[in-house]
């Protein structure tokens, strides 16, 4: 993992990217163009890895929108991706080739597509963001070894658990119910976080509620704290002495009884007006907030309401946010659409009003809408046409309140809607959007745009008859092979710019494990590397560099 560098003075800037803006293009290059450390939140549902294709219902307001979840690694794989990732997060690198070993080429290609993604992501995340990736069971082992090598494990936070169906029953094995989100920070210890408070069980508060007055449903509370004190709270208190207990007078200054006594105005000035803990004692007990026991000699307790309590804390089991329905109201028939609910408890959770949230794999624009609710600042990317008019037209059946009360005036919102098909341009003074190779079409081989001959013709013209694995000169180009930098099993590509001449004695000992550093490295060992290499490495690579992408632009201007 790159060493974190100190935070520069224009990371407090708002992105280079207005609100409100939906980018119908590869999110790879928009991502590339965003300033970095400008995103507060990144809450994204890409492709699963499913080995299937996805459509929407016919009829619906998504028609017309699909994708195939299916990857292999000779048809969607970019040298660009590879290259990137092996040199600038080799950890990144070796969990791809660990799980091309362990699981095949299907799985490492999915992860090649995710994993310079999220190299990206992490780039844009302000140090107070967060990312939540959500996956399945397909590849959700895999993705988080991955983000581990991205983001560092310490900044690992959940693995949350969306139970989005139940009662389904599988053959041969247990119903499958749930999916997967990988909440990861930034940097854990600045991350934005607001707990997120469900409903009581009704069991437990008939359990632990079974009293009740004209307020509402109560409990009894410990006014007293563990620990002898000197001063007052140490003293006693109505006959009542906390000291020889071992304890200590202690009242509701703070906390949810604190907030329900104040908002309610059931002692007035509470605290401030009640400096010493004995006084704030005898404005409980006059507001009727003190349980006596009928038992002589028993510990006077507070009346804590259970309207006092915000709700129980949220925690990494989903289980309360179902599916959509077909009958649902939002239901757009996106083939992967997710409830509003489950981003929106994502979005307050770990980000504040007026921040920047991200989606960069938008779909029907489920994440924009719960931002919008919830007075967030959003941008979306998707590569469907139709992601425009589904988001317009579910921001036209919107209707709700934003975070701060207020209604939602969703035409007002519609006209500020930007749609762009171009690349953002970086002002952060960081380096340009890097060279975007476009994705293959799917179903169909990367393009070869040179032949094998073409490309050996090419190297001895500009770079000699030498050996680039020992320094041989070659006195006939006969006796030289075209072998690959990077082995193909490795990520390396058939074109130009990973290709390399070698003798026949280097070939054999190279095959098709072997990258050409460490065969050099081998020959250095064993005595076979003569003299300096006639090549400058370095200059060949910008040189085959050069050479590939005007190639590649050639071909994709024919």
């Amino acid at each position: 993992m790159p060493r974190k560098s100190s935070r520069p003075q224009w990371a407090e800037a708002p992105p280079n990217v207005a609100n409100r803006t939906l980018f119908e293009a590869d999110n790879l290059p928009v991502m590339r163009g965003i300033n970095s450390e400008t995103i507060d939140l990144i809450a994204t549902d890409p492709p699963f890895n499913k080995g299937k294709d996805f459509h929407a219902t016919p009829d619906s307001l998504a028609a017309g929108a699909k994708f195939q979840d299916r990857w292999k690694w000779e048809n969607d794989v970019h040298p660009d991706w590879v290259e990137t990732i092996q040199d600038q997060w080799p950890a990144a690198w070796a969990v791809i080739d660990w799980t091309r070993m362990a699981y095949g080429d299907d799985m490492g290609a999915f992860l090649c597509f995710i994993g310079v993604r999220l190299m990206e992501m992490h780039r844009i995340l302000k140090p107070t963001g967060s990312l939540y990736l959500h996956c399945d069971p397909t590849a959700s082992h895999y993705l988080k070894a991955l983000l581990d090598a991205i983001f560092g494990r310490k900044n690992f936070r959940n693995e949350i658990i969306w139970r989005r169906t139940k009662g389904r029953s599988d053959a041969q094995r247990f119903g499958r119910v749930h999916e997967v989100l990988l909440f990861y920070a930034k940097d854990a210890e600045q991350a934005t976080w607001n707990q997120q408070l469900g409903d009581h069980d009704p069991e437990y508060v008939k359990r632990a509620y079974r009293n009740e007055d004209e307020r509402g449903r109560w409990r009894s509370a410990d006014l007293t704290a563990s620990d002898r004190r000197g001063g007052e709270s140490g003293k006693p208190w109505r006959g009542v002495d906390p000291d020889a207990r071992g304890n200590h007078w202690r009242t509701p200054t703070q906390g949810g009884m604190n907030d329900y006594i104040r908002e309610h105005n059931l002692i007035p000035g509470w605290p401030d007006a009640y400096p010493s803990v004995h006084a704030r004692l005898d404005a409980l007990d006059a507001a009727g907030l003190i349980h006596w026991p009928k038992k002589s000699g028993g510990m006077p307790c507070l009346k804590r309401y259970l309207a006092s309590t915000k709700g129980v804390a949220i925690d990494s089991i989903w289980d309360d946010i179902s599916r959509l329905e077909a009958a649902s109201a939002e239901t757009t028939g996106y083939p992967t659409q997710k409830p509003l609910a489950l981003y929106d408890r994502i979005i307050r959770a770990s980000s504040n009003e007026g921040d920047w949230v991200l989606d960069p794999f938008a779909g029907c624009a489920t994440t924009p809408i719960a931002a919008e609710l919830a007075n967030r600042n959003w941008i979306a990317i998707d590569l469907w046409d139709g992601a425009i008019n589904t988001t317009i037209e579910r921001f036209q059946k919107t209707t709700g309140l934003a975070a701060d009360g207020t209604a939602v005036n969703t035409m007002a919102i519609i006209g500020q809607l930007q749609h762009r098909t171009d690349i953002p341009q970086r002002t952060d003074g960081g380096v340009a959007a890097a060279p975007y190779l476009p994705t293959p079409t799917k179903g169909q081989r990367r393009p070869r745009l040179m032949t094998e001959h073409e490309i050996k013709d090419l190297l001895i013209a500009h770079l000699g008859l030498h050996c680039w694995g020992c320094n041989f000169f070659a006195p006939d180009p006969r006796y030289l092979e075209l072998d690959h930098i990077r082995p193909r099993n490795s990520g390396g590509s058939d074109d130009i710019d990973n290709r390399a001449l070698l003798c026949g004695p280097c070939n054999k000992i190279k095959r098709d494990h072997a990258t050409l550093v460490s065969l050099r490295k081998a020959n250095e060992q064993s005595g076979h590397l003569s003299g300096i290499h006639p090549v400058n490495l370095k200059e060949a690579g910008r040189w085959t560099r050069r050479v590939y992408e005007e190639a590649l632009a050639a071909r994709l201007s024919a």
